[in-house]
């Protein structure tokens, strides 16, 4: 079944006429997103190369140099922990398109979708595909990437029980933050006191502070705040998040909205398959507009959501030195089932803008020099507006297999501790081998 994809791959893009290019596998190492993997070099030694986590700079080289549609089925490597979803190397459909824009790139995408389905599955996935931006994504389903085969939809309930008298709802509020809900529907039976006290553990293990729950029974409703609140205000919740007898209504608050969409993005998703409501079908859907800044808490900076070569929207341009939070990208990923399929955004090619947006990352001129001279250098030799993605070769099998793993669909897969059963990789090598590199290994220590 692999097999007919990567074939069902080949002959659309052919067909669509795009060209297949090779890229190098010992390349630079610029540490903008995961942790490459390093190679050493016996001629250099003293300098590594990396393994590429993917072949962006080298395809938008070759938009440079006029090769308008690029493939390239792709092997990509990235020392990150294992998850069912995550392999340290894995297959990569890489695609880039010069003169288009969003709309281009995600036709392109769509029909490849379609096309693959028919001939792989004789599935016929409907188009357009649904669209939604980053910021309804969170505020519905708590998730960038939403499974969205099942309802049980974020509700903000927090002008509703601002002036309440329950101090864990108030206090949310008036600290900026915000009190929202999803009720799951007909699950009185199954969400039982035991079962919510699971949910509650594991908000709390994921940094929340608990969960607020009603259940409301055929005879009787149980609610972990119903003393604190009036009786109206009761209704006017209940009627917001469309709770009726058997349903389950669950309630997170804090002062961080981030956190309270993300913990109810969790919880929706561990509740969805303790009901098992989640249907056998294939749900796509874009999620556009994805913030081009992330504030990151540890160093107290923004930084880059995408790699630094995304271009901004063009209505965003006038506030990206004083409004960081509100600046949008022309970035995209595809979500299937729940899962990201893909990635992908329209390029930076003007040299004033590119040069802007690193200063505003704090990379200065020789720093972002020393990184990405190569393809600066080739911009300003005039580079078409171009943009792409990455679409997950092995993620896609799996899906389309329905596998919960990644090993399912991989041969000689790597295991959780990122080695290889077959040939028990990795392994020590000998003294002169290391001497041929220059490398020594320090000891452990004790």
């Amino acid at each position: 079944m692999r097999s007919k994809l990567t074939k069902a791959t080949r002959d659309y893009f052919y067909d669509n006429g795009f060209i297949e290019i090779e890229t190098p596998m010992l390349i630079k190492s610029t540490p903008e997103g995961a942790r490459d993997y390093i190679v050493p070099s016996r001629i250099h030694k003293g300098s590594f190369y990396a393994l590429p986590q993917s072949p962006q700079i080298y395809k938008q080289l070759t938009m440079v140099a006029g090769f308008d549609r690029y493939i390239q089925i792709a092997r990509c490597f990235r020392d990150e922990d294992l998850r069912a979803d995550r392999q340290p190397e894995f297959t990569q459909i890489d695609m880039e398109m010069s003169f288009v824009d969003v709309e281009d790139v995600l036709a392109i995408g769509e029909g490849f979708i379609k096309h693959v389905f028919k001939e792989v599955l004789d599935v016929d996935i409907p188009m357009p595909l649904p669209r939604i931006t980053y910021k309804e994504a969170m505020e519905k389903y708590g998730s960038d990437k939403p499974d969205t085969r099942y309802g049980m939809e974020i509700c903000d309930i927090s002008d509703l029980v601002k002036d309440c008298g329950f101090g864990v709802f108030t206090n949310a509020i008036a600290g900026g933050g915000s009190v929202r809900a999803i009720t799951a529907k007909n699950a009185f039976s199954v969400l039982t006191r035991k079962e919510i006290d699971k949910l509650t553990e594991m908000i709390r293990g994921i940094g929340g502070k608990g969960v607020a729950f009603a259940r409301l029974g055929p005879d009787s409703t149980a609610c972990s705040f119903a003393k604190f609140m009036t009786e109206e205000e009761m209704t006017a919740i209940y009627e917001r998040v469309g709770a009726e007898t058997n349903d389950v209504v669950l309630i997170i608050a804090d002062t961080n909205n981030t956190h309270v969409l993300t913990q109810l993005g969790q919880l929706r998703t561990t509740v969805a398959k303790k009901l098992d409501i989640i249907p056998d079908q294939f749900n796509f859907l874009w999620v556009v507009e994805f913030p081009f800044f992330e504030w990151d808490e540890e160093s107290e900076t923004w930084l880059a959501m995408h790699h630094p070569f995304t271009s901004p929207l063009d209505e965003c341009l006038p506030y990206l030195e004083t409004d960081k939070g509100n600046v949008r990208a022309k970035a995209y990923d595809l979500v299937l089932n729940g899962t990201e399929l893909c990635s992908g955004s329209i390029r930076i090619t003007n040299p004033e803008l590119q040069d802007r947006i690193f200063s505003l990352l704090g990379l200065s001129e020789e720093e972002a020099h020393n990184k990405f001279g190569f393809l600066l250098d080739a911009f300003k030799y005039g580079a078409p507006p171009h943009g792409g993605m990455g679409l997950g070769l092995d993620r896609l099998a799996m899906i389309m297999m329905k596998k919960d793993n990644l090993r399912d669909v991989i041969a000689f897969p790597k295991v959780q501790n990122a080695s290889e059963l077959m040939t028990m990789a990795p392994a020590a090598v000998d003294a002169g081998q290391l001497n041929e590199l220059g490398i020594e290994i320090s000891a452990a220590e004790e």
